[in-house]
């Protein structure tokens, strides 16, 4: 049985170490496939370099509608394959992040970016999504700390993640069944415990759904 589950968070948050050892663990007992936005194949991939790279100040509406494209190839092409072979897919960043990103951060519109996405990935939203809740400043020094190449967002302002997160705030009073809340300034080997829980706790009501 397919499960679409992604990952949400602030810059720094911590997404790419828990996605790492969530697929370690489902993998023992489950067809997983691991992606990311914006990138998973090669036509996101480019626009990926696009849209991080430093120097490129673009339009706030063109950044948004790139994030779209990037986002229906690679739904397209890798998320929707992998689904219909069945497979647990973990995808770190989907929609929530333009919402929060674009949608409030940029200023353009919750409503006026979800409109564009909807065109981009019609109803396939995602099953289950994790969202690492963490305060913008001590993710940026997290950064700093583990000498992570940033990138264009990464250099915004800091009044810019703070509103980052009040999009991914507004997004899980939204959607509170779909989008479930972890502490990220907890220890890596918490933060994972505390994902299982919730992913194991999904699996298992899906299973005695079905």
């Amino acid at each position: 049985m397919s499960h679409f589950i992604t990952f949400e968070g602030p810059e720094g948050s911590g997404k790419t170490t828990l996605i790492s050892a969530i697929h370690a663990h489902l993998s023992k007992t489950h067809e997983v496939v691991t992606t990311r936005e914006p990138g998973g194949i090669g036509i996101s991939e480019m626009i990926r370099e696009i849209l991080l790279s430093k120097g490129n100040d673009m339009d706030e509406r063109t950044e948004a509608l790139l994030f779209a494209a990037s986002r229906r190839q690679h739904l397209v092409e890798k998320i929707l394959p992998a689904l219909e072979d069945g497979n647990i897919v973990l995808c770190d960043r989907f929609i929530d992040s333009s919402i929060a990103y674009q949608g409030v951060a940029r200023n353009i519109g919750s409503d006026a970016v979800m409109e564009i996405n909807r065109f981009a990935i019609e109803d396939h939203m995602p099953d289950l999504t994790l969202y690492l809740k963490l305060d913008p400043k001590s993710g940026l020094e997290r950064i700093k700390r583990n000498k992570r190449d940033d990138n264009r967002l990464d250099g915004e302002e800091l009044d810019f993640h703070e509103a980052v997160v009040m999009g991914y705030n507004q997004l899980r009073e939204e959607y509170p069944e779909r989008i479930r809340m972890i502490d990220a300034a907890q220890s890596p080997e918490k933060v994972f415990a505390d994902a299982m829980d919730i992913i194991e706790q999904y699996l298992n009501q899906e299973v005695n759904q079905s």
